[in-house]
């Protein structure tokens, strides 16, 4: 896989961070001549489509397809089509929001993501190892790209209602949640579950098959009604809750079997996870945990309130889950695979600060988040604290982007064994 592609995904997160840093400063000091709302937009559509999209377009394609096919054409204008609409987002969406050219090239990357589904399904289908040593990990991809598919009905539906004069209303922000649901929960997270699944499938983990499906089964049936846990807080009949609820505990149950998975087979992950991809595993499975938790809290209609009416709340569980848990993933994946290289101590100096970035932001988000539950209004200096620990961001993948130039791609266990070769020590 051409690490070019790997490096220009790593570069829209740079900028993602550069857009979430200056959306913070506008709770400092606000720039005159720039519209918050469509920088937002700008954001979170460069952070899915420019980061996240990318970085698995090209660890599915590795994954799954051998190198023949991965290095076919089609692939290629996939993903520089797909390139050229997100730069088209970022030029159009901070000018006029959701206008003529940001809603074109929006739609023209769901078009690609819709030929992307198609081509990748049809290639792997012809992959004999897709159908004995990948067959658990293929389900969870399939389950992912379907989800996929289904979060751009979000999309379709608002020209819709904007048209007929819904924007603002609730039936609009559901179509928002229905999407996003299905991005992070769905398309996302399966993704996510689904690579890590090939690896202990790739180092032949023995892992219970058996628990594997039934995990997949409980979060695959969840994920549909998991949907109604992000339209409670326009309170719902009696019966929405109780879908969600149940919804919720599925997910918690598959949990569970999944933790206890990762528990029996501890040593021989801790041997495919070392080092820097260790830590962000690590980092990852918690979040992942944090993230059900939260999901089940907010099935309780006093949760469900709580949660919406703070909105330090939503965006510190969109950057857990979006950052925490699949962020952290792929930065694990990566580095395992040795295509994002670590050799560098500019590399892992960057990724130090990046965590610590992370963990101070959502701490600052959730004790404010906590502060307006308790009415104890704002945290001294907060706007200014969290842009200061924010920087910490693009700072980090700055750093880490810097590391990368250059370099051969390298794993952590080659790097091992070049430090022992001149330690004098590690002969005896």
């Amino acid at each position: 896989m051409k690490n070019t592609w790997l490096k220009t995904a790593l570069l829209n997160f740079v900028v993602v961070a550069l857009l979430g840093l200056f959306l913070r400063w506008f709770m400092v000091s606000p720039p005159v001549g720039f519209n918050y709302k469509y920088l937002l937009h700008a954001h979170s559509h460069i952070a899915i489509l420019g980061w996240l999209f990318s970085a698995f377009f090209v660890a599915l394609l590795g994954a799954y397809l051998p190198e023949k096919n991965r290095n076919n054409k089609i692939y290629r204008w996939q993903f520089w089509l797909g390139q050229l609409t997100v730069v088209g987002m970022l030029c159009s969406f901070p000018v006029q929001g959701y206008g003529l050219y940001s809603i074109v090239f929006s739609t023209l990357h769901i078009f690609i993501s819709y030929w992307f589904i198609y081509q990748f399904l049809k290639d792997s289908r012809k992959e004999s190892l897709i159908k004995s040593q990948h067959l658990i990990s293929f389900k969870f991809i399939k389950a992912s790209l379907y989800f996929l598919a289904l979060s751009t009905l979000g999309p379709w539906a608002m020209g819709p209602i904007m048209a007929t004069g819904g924007s603002g209303s609730h039936l609009y922000y559901n179509a928002i949640y229905f999407y996003l649901h299905f991005q992070y929960n769905g398309w996302l997270s399966f993704a996510a579950l689904g690579l890590l699944f090939w690896l202990l499938e790739k180092k032949q983990v023995p892992f219970s098959r058996a628990d594997a499906s039934w995990f997949f089964n409980l979060f695959f049936w969840a994920c549909l009604p998991g949907y109604l846990l992000s339209v409670l807080w326009i309170k719902p009949p009696a019966i929405i809750y109780y879908l969600a609820g149940l919804a919720a505990v599925m997910q918690v149950i598959g949990l569970l079997l999944f933790l206890r998975l990762l528990y029996r087979h501890r040593l021989a992950i801790s041997r495919l996870f070392t080092g820097w991809s260790s830590i962000f595993f690590s980092l990852a499975i918690i979040c992942f945990t944090l993230k059900i938790i939260m999901q089940l809290a907010t099935a309780i209609p006093f949760m469900a309130d709580l949660a919406y009416s703070v909105r330090n709340f939503i965006i510190g569980y969109l950057h857990l889950v979006l950052i925490g848990f699949v962020t952290f993933f792929l930065f694990a994946y990566f580095i395992q695979q040795g295509q994002f290289s670590i050799y560098r101590k500019v590399s892992r100096w960057g990724l130090g600060i990046f965590i610590a970035g992370f963990f101070l932001s959502e701490t600052l988000l959730f004790m404010q988040g906590l502060f307006f539950w308790a009415g104890w209004g704002m945290l001294p200096e907060y706007f200014r604290l969290l842009f200061w620990v924010s920087t910490l961001l693009p700072i980090g993948l700055i750093l880490f982007l810097a590391g990368q130039q250059g370099n051969k791609t390298i794993t952590e266990s080659k790097i091992k064994i070049h430090k022992n070769a001149f330690n004098p020590v590690s002969r005896h």
